[in-house]
């Protein structure tokens, strides 16, 4: 069908180039149909990429802390299994694009009260989920956006498997000892 071929090469030249770059003829073309019909189908760029770039939204996230953080490390699992091209073309964009921006924004931030709310109890949940968000987004881009080595061609288990302490004492709010001073165990100048 014309319109699901037109979805798909929107999905896949908007998650490569983003918004700005693209265009109806290239996404036409990608399609192998006619810019007209892709206006007569979604009227406007704006309207098609809305429809493409949708930032994945999970299960409501809900429970005691390990359960928040084992929820929020499946989400990442299947970030980092299938490649989500309605969040890569959401992303890419959402640098030149403000609507884009704002649906990146609207989703990790309903997520992340989801979370927060689940774990409250202290004032820093807010911090500890925009943690746990920001961790997402850098491996989604790292591996997909970035390439960087060693992340991109990772087992998906293997990157939940070393993210899964981390997430953990993040969500569970553990502090670690502060940093030794920069003094401790020197000497003042002059001083033996």
């Amino acid at each position: 069908m014309t319109q699901n071929r037109i979805l798909e090469a929107a999905r896949k030249l908007f998650a490569e180039r983003g918004y700005d770059r693209t265009t109806i003829r290239a996404i036409a073309a990608e399609a192998k149909t006619d810019p007209g019909l892709v206006m007569r189908y979604f009227e406007s760029k704006g309207k098609l990429f809305a429809r493409v770039a949708v930032v994945d939204r999970h299960e409501p996230i809900g429970g005691r802390p390990d359960q928040v953080a084992e929820l929020l490390l499946a989400a990442l699992g299947a970030k980092v299994t299938e490649e989500p091209v309605g969040a890569l073309a959401a992303i890419r964009s959402m640098f030149t694009h403000p609507e884009a921006a704002k649906d990146v924004r609207e989703a990790m931030l309903a997520e992340q009260r989801q979370a927060a709310d689940a774990i409250s109890g202290d004032d820093d949940a807010d911090l500890r989920t925009g943690l746990i968000g920001a961790l997402t987004l850098g491996v989604v881009i790292g591996r997909y956006m970035v390439g960087l080595d060693g992340l991109r061609d990772a087992p998906p288990d293997r990157i939940v498997a070393l993210l899964r302490a981390p997430f953990h004492s993040i969500i569970h709010g553990d502090r670690e000892p502060e940093p030794p001073n920069a003094d401790d165990g020197r000497r003042g100048d002059g001083e033996r």
